[in-house]
């Protein structure tokens, strides 16, 4: 009779004293090796695109200014890996005491919430410049992008400062354990926080996304793909809402859903031992939330040209030479249409009239 058939028939009162039948158990090493080359793939893309906006971008559009801010919120994450993965080495113990535990806690809810967040608000700007192009709006406007920013901060801040509050470590067995699932006495509390993070930190944010890129999906169908280089930034704008979609599903959905049945197994039937193979889809669900940092650099090439304009002005120093955009027809600037198909979208309205 296995471990799990021998717990489900103890009484419910014996639950919790014999639910260590289910030990912790080391993670596979492939978790750490995975786990260190995202970030630090991460880490190099992030720095060389915070070095673009903050040295090679003279003027920050709205739309500059929101995605440096994603780029900031990826990088926070970097100086945590070595600790998560030195955790993984050591067979999930932390060795590094309780301060360093919340610091990390809180590092990592900054970082995954925050680059929700910032997607989310690039999203609605992108919906702006692109369905109500004719319409003024306040996200059009840098200032009012900056305070908005700076008020999504305070927002991350706060959660920061609860989870460093409310979590710590806890021995379990002979380990000592930080944001583990094993921990009894955070179960409860990890269970709130759980939902509260799940609905207003992922589902809430992903159906703005989802809704405005499909309705700029819609309007982008309108470009003539005959004229004005349509075709190069229909292709451009398609791949941009494809890439957000992405890093929102590949990304952050395994997470919040991985976690969420963690706690209601843990909560509800902490007997049974399955739990264990949860928690490693989780720490996988961790590495590809992590990978959102080498993939975001990749929306700021699809939807902004002075980024990758100030990337070749770099690499022509080098004598690295790329290819000249197409010049336009009729005086219209392709190199704008990249960054505001609005401009686009106006003039082919125009040419149907």
């Amino acid at each position: 009779m296995n471990s799990t058939m021998f717990a489900s028939m103890l009484p419910l009162d014996n639950i919790t004293a014999n639910s260590s039948l289910c030990t912790v158990e080391p993670q596979h090493i492939s978790i750490t090796i995975f786990l260190l080359l995202v970030f630090l793939v991460g880490f190099f893309l992030n720095s060389f695109s915070l070095w673009v906006f903050c040295c090679r971008i003279p003027q920050w559009s709205s739309g500059a200014v929101l995605q440096f801010h994603l780029a900031v919120s990826d990088a926070i994450i970097t100086p945590v890996a070595p600790f998560m993965a030195t955790y993984f080495v050591m067979g999930s113990h932390w060795p590094f005491g309780a301060f360093l535990c919340k610091l990390k806690i809180a590092l990592l809810i900054i970082h995954f919430y925050g680059s929700i967040l910032f997607l989310t608000l690039i999203s609605i700007h992108r919906y702006v410049a692109v369905v109500q192009f004719k319409q003024g709006s306040c996200m059009k406007r840098k200032a009012f992008v900056q305070k908005l920013c700076a008020g999504v901060w305070l927002v991350l801040l706060a959660k920061g400062i609860a989870c460093f509050y409310f979590f710590n470590t806890s021995q379990v067995g002979n380990r000592t354990q930080c944001l583990s699932i094993h921990q009894r006495d955070y179960i409860e509390t990890y269970f709130a926080i759980n939902f509260v993070l799940l609905i207003l930190g992922f589902l809430m944010p992903f159906s703005v996304a989802v809704t405005c890129y499909v309705q700029i999906a819609r309007s982008v169908s309108l470009i003539n793909i005959n004229t004005f280089n349509g075709r190069d930034i229909k292709a451009k704008s398609r791949k941009m809402v494809a890439m957000c979609l992405v890093i929102f599903g590949l990304c952050f959905m395994p997470l919040n859903m991985t976690r969420t049945v963690a706690v209601v197994l843990k909560k509800y039937f902490p007997e049974q031992c399955i739990l264990l193979q949860v928690e490693t889809s989780y720490y996988f669900s961790w590495i590809l939330a992590g990978a959102n940092c080498c993939l975001d650099p990749l929306l700021y090439c699809f939807g902004s040209h002075n980024f990758v304009k100030a990337i070749h002005r770099s690499f022509r120093k080098f004598d690295v030479k790329f290819k000249e955009d197409p010049a336009t027809n009729d005086q219209i600037s392709y190199n704008a249409a990249i960054d505001s198909p609005s401009i686009l979208l106006e003039h082919t309205e125009n040419m149907s009239t």
